[in-house]
């Protein structure tokens, strides 16, 4: 690389060094990122002054006598530091989010479309995420938005091609909220924006290869490998909707039965947990407090979804083999018991012989807050990739 892609990509490998391994003094800089003392100096003062780096106080080690070493951080000050705008557009409702540089959610409400028409619900969340950001408005420069979605996405056009639930097509919603908003706005599937925010905040094995498989109302997949979550032509892949859950014989409007998103969606677990008298209403929420305050029916019926998800990530663990597969589903978020549940059905149901060694399991890093978090790498993985973005 040459001229400004070189600079960039020199300015991102010292930023990407400083989030592993800040605080740290600028010798400690090159071991990790492989490039000179000269070429990081140069980069450590340009991050410096766009703000995206600052000194702390203190000595970072050693120095030659006089010369304390002064560690550097990502600027996550809460006068100074850069923040980000967050949003997940689910179908029940919407996530709003204020996110610093490492991913640490300072802020987070939720917006509930109970009445709210699809067709004009980008207007009615864009008003009321200015509210929110107004709120927490303390001076911190804010980056612009960051915002995730199910369905097919198209981030390049910051497009949504095809939304089931709530029926949109061809609809330009990044431009859509940028214009309502007066923010950059950067649009992605929120299966991916959760494994684009494990490789960059979470398990360092998540860097060398994961799957993520979402269940929510909606129910998709993402998959990366060396540090790079794979969208495919016209950014379509993670579709697993009619992925065959082993065992299941619901029955799926495609015809077909056992596919996952009839089988284990939020929206076929909600409308058996009213069916058997659980809850008065098609809440997973519900389901899940009433499993923690002790109905054995909830707790059987969250292990049923917990067994139906093992065996559809069996599936996942056997195509792709990967160092980490991470699963956002509200119930093992939550309780680690369904967690498990997930785990052994996983195991029982891998047909490799002999077996390959057992991936890790795990929920997203950020636990509760995974999709603000989520959303806001949307915006925030381009920026580690290339600084220059900003400065």
């Amino acid at each position: 690389m040459a001229g400004d892609s070189r600079a960039s990509a020199n300015a991102a490998a010292v930023l990407r060094a400083v989030l592993e391994h800040g605080p740290v003094a600028r010798s400690g800089i090159p071991p990790v990122c492989g490039l000179s003392p000269a070429a990081v100096s140069r980069q450590t003062t340009g991050l410096l002054r766009s703000g995206l780096l600052r000194e702390l106080p203190g000595p970072g080690g050693p120095g030659r006598p006089g010369r304390p070493l002064v560690p550097l951080d990502l600027n996550t000050g809460p006068v100074s530091g850069p923040v980000t705008a967050a949003l997940h557009i689910g179908v029940p409702a919407s996530t709003f989010g204020l996110v610093d540089l490492r991913g640490q959610v300072l802020a987070r409400r939720s917006l509930p479309h109970h009445g709210l028409d699809p067709a004009t619900l980008p207007q009615a969340i864009a008003r009321q995420l200015r509210a929110f950001l107004d709120e927490y408005d303390t001076g911190r420069p804010l980056l612009g938005l960051g915002a995730a979605l199910g369905g097919w996405v198209r981030p390049d056009e910051g497009t949504v091609v095809r939304h089931e639930a709530l029926g949109w097509r061809d609809r330009p919603l990044a431009a859509e909220l940028s214009d309502a908003l007066g923010l950059p706005v950067r649009l992605d599937n929120h299966a991916r924006a959760v494994a684009g925010a494990e490789i960059l905040f979470g398990h360092p094995d998540a860097r060398r290869s994961l799957v993520h498989l979402f269940v929510g109302n909606v129910v998709d997949a993402a998959f990366g490998i060396e540090g790079t979550v794979h969208q495919g032509p016209g950014a379509a892949a993670g579709d697993v909707a009619h992925l065959p859950v082993p065992g299941s014989r619901t029955p799926c409007p495609c015809g077909r039965t056992g596919c996952l998103q009839a089988t284990a969606s939020d929206t076929a677990l909600g409308a058996e947990a009213v069916r058997r008298g659980i809850v008065p209403e098609p809440s997973v929420s519900l389901l899940v407090d009433a499993a923690a305050t002790g109905d054995p029916r909830a707790d059987r019926l969250l292990r049923e979804r917990a067994r139906d998800v093992g065996r559809a990530a069996a599936l996942l663990l056997d195509v792709f083999n990967p160092a980490v597969l991470v699963i956002a589903e509200l119930s093992s978020l939550l309780h680690e018991g369904y967690l498990d549940e997930i785990r052994e059905a996983a195991a029982s149901t891998k047909n490799t012989t002999p077996p390959p060694p057992a991936p890790r399991i795990v929920t997203p890093h950020a636990g509760p807050a995974v999709l603000p978090c989520a959303a806001a790498t949307v915006l925030l993985d381009p920026l580690f990739r290339d600084p220059a973005r900003l400065t």
